[in-house]
């Protein structure tokens, strides 16, 4: 098994996608786990930033993130990313398990919007992500001004 059938990262994706638990984001990886399965190694309240402060340039690591914004004047809407985190300093052969391993992942963090696969905290900058929450959401009924 992959290690991704574990309780606490089931429980820790429940507490994202809740709307009454203050958990938005959880990280899962290599690093800290015993063997070779993928664990949980955090979670947190501080949303996409304090989640991309914790990727590790080394490693291959899965985010899940909840993201709310501003919709128009009077709603909000919540959606969650699936980040798919390469790091630069990942060796090559720990590179070449993503395509397979990362299907696997999609399908335990299975409801998100959008994936995003970066090898960049920069890529990761909140507005750029929004605006492309925005894209895949369809109607925009405050012509992009948000």
């Amino acid at each position: 098994m992959s290690g991704l059938e574990a309780a606490d990262i089931s429980a820790a994706y429940d507490a994202v996608r809740s709307d009454k638990e203050p958990t938005n984001w959880l990280l899962i990886s290599y690093a800290g786990a015993t063997g070779s399965k993928l664990a949980l190694t955090s979670t947190g309240t501080g949303g996409l930033s304090e989640m991309a402060a914790s990727l590790d340039d080394a490693e291959v690591q899965y985010g899940y993130v909840r993201i709310e914004y501003a919709n128009d004047a009077e709603s909000t809407r919540v959606k969650f990313v699936l980040v798919i985190w390469i790091g630069e300093g990942t060796k090559v052969m720990r590179k070449a398990r993503v395509s397979v391993e990362s299907g696997d992942v999609k399908r335990v963090l299975a409801h998100h919007s959008i994936a995003v696969t970066a090898s960049d905290k920069s890529e990761l900058e909140e507005k750029d992500i929004v605006a492309r929450l925005r894209k895949a959401g369809g109607a925009d009924y405050n012509g992009g001004r948000g």
